[in-house]
């Protein structure tokens, strides 16, 4: 449901690397490869992460769209090589080879496996998984790096932080934090308790030696953000509606929310933030999560997520051999026992691409100067 951005990734999660295009950034935009690159380091961070993450080290490459530091308003694109591809060159060659690769049968449950195979006819599961790997979403904060550029231009911020691992939450009270994201990168699992920190690696500790998984929530918070990006008067112009997709297509998302985790039990009297005014509009509380009526009303868009365990388990569950028939163990794959901190950042950077979106569908400009006047010009 993008407007004025348009975005494409390709490539598998053992294959040469990741591609990606996007396209609808101004011109004049200062960006470099090393600020894309701080942001790729942060998804890479996190306890729970697996052996993949001691091998890659994410490092953007931009190949188009950029000269003298500068955007010029045509499609940038970038690549991310795979460090581990070396590993992999006959299993995942484009060409055809004469190894004989042993084909994977046995479908993982909660995974693209199974449903993969059925749709697009495999008789071997790697097809299936390399493209719907989570190393897809490297690109994804690649580019959504460059949005994010593009927001703190305009004065725009977006964070996040870990609210909860498996039953544990993170019951910090915001209002005393500063600089989150500066916070939770400190953190090994991007939370701002540091009790609550504690007893959450204790739990992902006890969930790798059963060989099992453990998901979460977290939270991404987006300040600065003016009055009315999105729209009511269509579905699929609702600012809440497009940011639901886009953080509900990253993997293991089950869930998305705005606001207050109590809208559900609360009563109307309880919930709603009441208007005031000095000098602008402003309001008690920020319960609705900085979206009302599907548009934003300048307090802070807050963003929760849902993340189940990731499937693929040391310990494997029951399936079934899509050859044999047989009742077999699942396939093992390497994997991470948490990845809700990554998934936080990818979070992050969805959210930088609908909310620049956004913002360029409201106020325009080819360049990056014509896009801050517009800004500037406009009277809340």
């Amino acid at each position: 449901m993008l407007n004025k951005i348009n975005f494409l990734t390709a490539g598998e999660s053992h294959g040469i690397g990741l591609m990606g295009i996007i396209e609808g950034i101004p011109a004049g935009l200062d960006i470099d490869k090393d600020y894309i690159n701080f942001h790729l380091s942060r998804r890479q961070l996190g306890f729970g992460r697996g052996a993949r993450m001691k091998i890659e080290k994410d490092q953007a490459q931009i190949y188009s769209g950029v000269r003298l530091g500068y955007t010029i308003g045509a499609p940038i694109g970038l690549l991310i090589p795979n460090l581990d591809a070396k590993n992999w060159k006959d299993i995942m060659s484009i060409s055809k080879n004469s190894l004989e690769s042993e084909k994977i049968t046995l479908p993982r449950p909660g995974h693209a496996d199974l449903a993969g195979v059925m749709k697009y006819d495999f008789d071997d599961i790697r097809n299936v998984i390399e493209r719907s790997s989570a190393r897809e979403t490297t690109m994804r904060v690649g580019l959504g790096s460059i949005c994010r550029k593009l927001l703190e231009t305009c004065n725009i911020k977006v964070s996040s932080y870990v609210t909860q691992i498996h039953n544990i939450k993170d019951a910090c009270n915001l209002n005393k934090i500063k600089n989150i994201n500066k916070q939770a990168d400190k953190s090994t699992l991007r939370v701002l308790d540091k009790k609550a920190e504690e007893e959450m690696i204790k739990t992902i500790k006890k969930a790798q030696k059963k060989g099992d998984t453990v998901g979460g929530e977290f939270r991404v918070l987006i300040s600065g953000v003016p009055y009315g990006l999105g729209s009511y008067i269509s579905w699929n112009k609702k600012l809440n509606a497009k940011l639901s997709e886009a953080i509900c297509s990253i993997n293991a998302i089950k869930g998305v929310y705005f606001g207050s985790e109590k809208s559900s039990h609360s009563f109307g009297s309880e919930l709603h933030d009441e208007i005031t005014y000095n000098k602008t509009y402003t309001r008690i509380n920020n319960n609705a999560g900085g979206i009302e009526g599907g548009m934003s009303n300048a307090q802070t868009i807050v963003i929760n997520g849902v993340m189940k365990p990731l499937s693929t388990l040391t310990q494997p569950l029951q399936s079934i051999d899509i050859k044999s028939k047989e009742q077999k163990l699942a396939h093992k794959e390497r994997t991470d026992s948490c990845a809700v901190p990554a998934a936080s950042i990818v979070a992050e950077s969805m959210a930088c691409i609908v909310i620049a979106d956004t913002l360029l569908e409201k106020f325009g400009g080819d360049s990056i100067t014509q896009l801050k006047q517009h800004l500037k010009s406009a009277k809340y």
